[in-house]
């Protein structure tokens, strides 16, 4: 397997040590730091390709790092995996919506979390030689291999569960389905996300998409489709 470069953030050795460990028994190459502040720093110089990263730091916390990175245009593409023993909605959705991609709370399984690793390196990897058509409804248009999406000739930039949402039901335009269903669909079962989380995200991407939002419908006491 090609040793993608991750980079692991915590305060506490041991965490580091036995993330290091495990993730170079894989096969990936591990950066480490053990404050915000270096963390932007390894960040912005060496471009991991993933990183893991702890909210509780000293200095400047995870959720600010996680900012600070989504800003600077070299490292906003960077998928960002949250370690944290924070376990409030209020919490995970507000680093969701920062941009970060996926959280793991302490204490956790190193295989769990290698295996949400995995989950992004295969869900962001391109195939060489499969042209995958776009998804067209009237002027929104979603590149599910590129990942990108179009409303008329603007691009639309998505966090990567907002673009899940929205490939999810324009892919079943018509189709009502539950919050729990959509959070199954794009997380898969039992993924400890809870139903008001989705509702965050549709008011994000509705406000992102602009006049392409009325495409996603709700269906009172139901959940959300999109229009036919």
């Amino acid at each position: 397997m090609a040793k993608h470069r991750i980079l692991v953030v915590d305060d506490e050795a041991d965490i580091i040590e036995l993330l290091q460990f495990n993730l170079e028994k894989e096969g990936y190459q591990v950066l480490t730091a053990m404050t915000g502040e270096a963390a932007v720093k390894a960040a912005q110089a060496k471009l991991p390709e993933l990183i893991v990263l702890d909210l509780m730091l000293p200095g400047i916390d995870g959720m600010e790092v996680c900012r600070i990175l989504k800003r600077d245009a070299r490292t906003s593409a960077i998928p960002i995996i949250m370690l944290t023993a924070k376990t409030e909605d209020i919490d995970i959705v507000a680093g969701l919506e920062l941009g970060a991609v996926d959280y793991v709370t302490k204490p956790f399984s190193p295989k769990v979390l290698i295996a949400r690793i995995r989950a992004v390196f295969r869900r962001d990897s391109v195939i060489d030689g499969v042209d995958e058509s776009a998804i067209t409804i009237h002027e929104l248009t979603i590149n599910a291999t590129r990942r990108i999406v179009m409303v008329g000739e603007d691009r639309v930039d998505l966090t990567a569960s907002e673009f899940d949402i929205l490939h999810f039901l324009a892919s079943h335009p018509g189709w009502v389905y539950s919050r729990d269903r959509i959070i199954t669909a794009v997380k898969g079962d039992d993924y400890p996300v809870t139903e008001r989380s989705i509702d965050v995200q549709i008011v994000g991407l509705r406000r992102k998409l602009g006049s392409a939002g009325d495409l996603i419908e709700t269906v009172r006491g139901v959940g959300y489709r999109f229009k036919e």
